[in-house]
């Protein structure tokens, strides 16, 4: 018989700023801001805005064989929606505004289906006797206590159970809209799972049907046509004071082109990874899209289409939009970082040029750049070819590509060599051929840095010709093309690079997403090269085992790398949120990449990595979030105060990140986020003579104008999410 050793909640009911009991046996995830819905009101806490309301019971009955009486529907829901909205008007603009007796229930003295209909309320079947009795629960779920693993156990198993990715990736998102503490700790223990259905592959796909597969709003969805009501739309938003934003226009999505508003599911998959690999709560996350048409007839002729039916307007009209969003989010949420994600190639470019004083960095160009610049950092200490003697042939001449060759030439800069001649390591090749300056087209403006005046007025069509004429040791491609690295390509890349000498070993990189856009897969590679390969793609493979010819049972196998940008960008955004960065520099996403160069421990050594396991990734996002935080100092845009930034604070900072996997709630102090850079609180106190009451945490540290290292470590890691983060809910026996 199983017995069971409960704590009674001493949670204060109708007190909004008194935290969730921490419970052992509950999860420990929990709002990073006080959430509310519509019921009791609070006096003098400010609130978000999020309204969860019962739908009202009607009397109404229908006739299956009688006639349905159409007005006296239509009136129900008119007073449905009228109920719905008590405590709000419409003002003569059609904007519905909070009245002054509006009322809320914040997630302690909230009751019954309110605690169940708010997911970062909701625990399922995880909720203690005592919780269910406080929070009239008894009857409403099944009388079973079960611990988070046991939730994650059944989960795990429906997943499995499921035929394709849209329907795994379905279950996933009705999960996510029920049970917060459920999903993230699904996703943070089965990352190289689940990963691939939260994100690529699998996202594209979900984009491609988004607008049927439609059931709930996720993000923010800001019109064109709302151009003059950007603020309002943004303070709409139901949590308060996000702290990192993904935002996209749909113009260029992943590898599928100009997928209009269907394009949203990639701003919420990238901050589902922020919250996973990065720790960042999920109430400080902010998805976009800003829907100005769609160049896709596909989606302009579908009833089903979410977004504007109507074509992009000018370039210099979306630029007056996108002056006038960037304007308005600087004003609403000053604190806010904004990754740009999947901008047509022309309008990447130009924005991270526009807006790079602000708070921002574009993931497709810098992003990109650095996760491709950290495997081949390491690709080249595998390849046995000297730096000296390395030559890059780029199949793909978009933001990606050239975004990743700066990146790369950097890296050759600051070892020594001059910009030009680390510029003359670098072929691009895009649809036309060998991108040279005489070429005779008009070449876009990115592509010119890169642009050959060598080829002594001989044009090279194909990527044959190119390879036959540079002989490269590396192939990197991002074309979104399938099959565009063929056999005769990878053969000769292999020819070329073993002509230099015995032991050396070509390094190819397909990097396009999704899988049905890469250029070539792990199996061919591996085949096409006898195995010498050293490979990075931007989508997951498996591992590639191949029996040898003898009689013997014996066999190799190979492991792939997979180039993911969620080895950066969750580290680069919250190393630039905890340095209170007032820009994103250069420098600072240089030093991510060197930074996850070195993040590979002696297992994935010996296994010829050069990324870590996936497995990892937050391992990764941690060093890498120490190495942007240093750069942000070096660099003068860290907005901390000066005597944080001691010789001490540079100690802490060069802790082991291991730390950010012990279990640690149990201890009794609220500020535990210390434990992200390995160090006891007390010793973080003494450190940089911060002295910040356990009474104030509780009131939500979050951005309240600290002018210190710690306020802004906390206004990410509230004391619940970072012992949701930390630690595995011990089971109940």
């Amino acid at each position: 018989m199983a017995s069971y050793n409960y704590s009674t909640s001493n949670s204060e009911v109708g007190t909004p700023n008194t935290p969730r009991s921490a419970s052992p046996k509950s999860p420990t995830i929990r709002s990073a801001s006080p959430t509310y819905s519509v019921a009791s009101r609070s006096s003098s806490t400010t609130i978000s805005k999020r309204i969860s309301i019962s739908a009202s019971r009607r009397n109404t009955t229908m006739n299956p064989i009688g006639g349905v009486d159409i007005a006296a529907i239509e009136a129900a829901m008119k007073q449905s929606s009228l109920d719905h909205l008590k405590g709000y008007s419409q003002n003569q603009y059609g904007t519905v505004e909070q009245s002054e007796d509006t009322e809320y229930v914040n997630e302690d003295s909230a009751k019954g289906y309110q605690v169940l209909r708010e997911p970062a309320w909701n625990k399922g079947t995880s909720f203690t006797p005592e919780e269910r009795v406080n929070k009239n629960l008894t009857g409403l779920i099944p009388h079973v206590l079960e611990s988070l693993d046991t939730q994650c156990i059944r989960a795990m198993r429906m997943i499995n159970s499921r035929d394709t990715p849209i329907d795994k990736y379905l279950y996933l998102s009705s999960i996510k809209a029920t049970n917060t503490d459920l999903f993230y700790r699904l996703l943070i223990d089965n990352v190289a799972t689940l990963m691939p259905l939260v994100y690529t592959p699998t996202i594209g796909d979900v984009c491609l049907q988004y607008s049927t597969l439609y059931t709930r709003p996720e993000a923010l969805y800001i019109s064109i046509k709302q151009r003059k009501s950007i603020k309002t739309i943004l303070k709409n938003w139901p949590y308060k004071d996000p702290s990192i934003c993904v935002v996209t226009d749909g113009s260029r999505i992943l590898g599928l082109g100009d997928l209009g508003v269907n394009g949203v599911g990639i701003p919420i998959g990238k901050l589902s990874l922020y919250t996973g690999a990065a720790g960042i709560h999920p109430e400080k996350t902010l998805p976009i899209v800003l829907d100005c048409g769609t160049a896709n007839e596909d989606n302009l002729r579908d009833p089903l289409y979410l977004g504007l039916r109507q074509k992009r307007p000018t370039p210099e009209v979306e630029q007056e939009f996108m002056d006038e969003f960037m304007a308005a989010v600087k004003e609403v949420y000053p604190e806010m970082l904004v990754q740009f994600e999947d901008f047509e190639s022309g309008k990447a470019f130009k924005y991270l040029d526009r807006y790079k004083e602000e708070k921002m960095f574009n993931d497709d160009i810098q992003g990109t750049g650095a996760v491709v610049l950290a495997g081949y950092i390491g690709a080249v200490n595998l390849s046995g070819v000297p730096i000296e003697d390395q030559r890059l042939v780029f199949m793909g001449a978009g933001s990606a590509g050239v975004g990743v060759a700066k990146q790369v030439m950097e890296y050759y800069t600051r070892r020594g060599l001059s910009e030009q001649s680390a510029r003359d390591k670098f072929w691009l090749v895009d649809t036309k051929g060998l991108v040279t300056k005489d070429r005779g087209d008009k070449l876009a403006e990115h592509k010119k840095i890169f642009a050959r005046t060598d080829n002594n007025g001989h044009q090279f069509a194909t990527l044959e010709e190119v390879i036959e004429y540079v002989k490269p040791t590396a192939l990197i491609g991002l074309t979104a093309t399938f099959g565009v690295f063929t056999e005769s390509v990878v053969r000769a890349l292999k020819v070329s690079v073993e002509a230099g000498g015995l032991g050396r070993r070509p390094i190819l990189f397909p990097l396009s997403n999704p899988l049905t856009k890469a250029e070539c897969t792990f199996e061919q590679a591996i085949t096409w090269t006898e195995g010498t390969v050293i490979f990075a793609s931007g989508s997951p493979f498996s591992p590639f085992t191949i029996k040898h010819s003898d009689s013997s049972d014996s066999a190799t196998t190979y492991y792939p790398n997979q180039g993911n940008n969620v080895y950066i960008f969750p580290g680069l955004g919250l190393g630039a949120i905890l340095a209170k960065a007032t820009r994103v520099t250069d420098a600072m996403v240089y030093q991510s990449a060197e930074a996850l160069s070195g993040c590979l421990n002696k297992e994935e050594l010996l296994m010829g990595l050069i990324y870590p396991n996936i497995q990892r990734v937050r391992d990764a996002s941690v060093v890498v979030a120490r190495e942007v935080m240093k750069a942000a100092r070096r660099e003068g845009v860290s907005a901390l105060s000066e005597e944080l930034w001691q010789e001490n604070m540079y100690t802490i900072l060069d802790g082991d990140s291991s730390c950010w996997h012990v279990g640690l709630a149990n201890e009794p102090c609220a500020l535990r986020s210390a434990a992200l850079f390995d160090v006891e609180w007390s010793t973080l106190a003494v450190s940089v003579s911060v002295s910040v009451s356990v009474s104030f945490v509780r009131l939500g540290l979050a951005w309240l104008g600290l002018r210190s290292w710690l306020a802004a470590l906390l206004a990410c890691f509230d004391r619940d999410t970072m012992t949701f983060m930390l630690q595995k809910q011990p089971g109940v026996s």
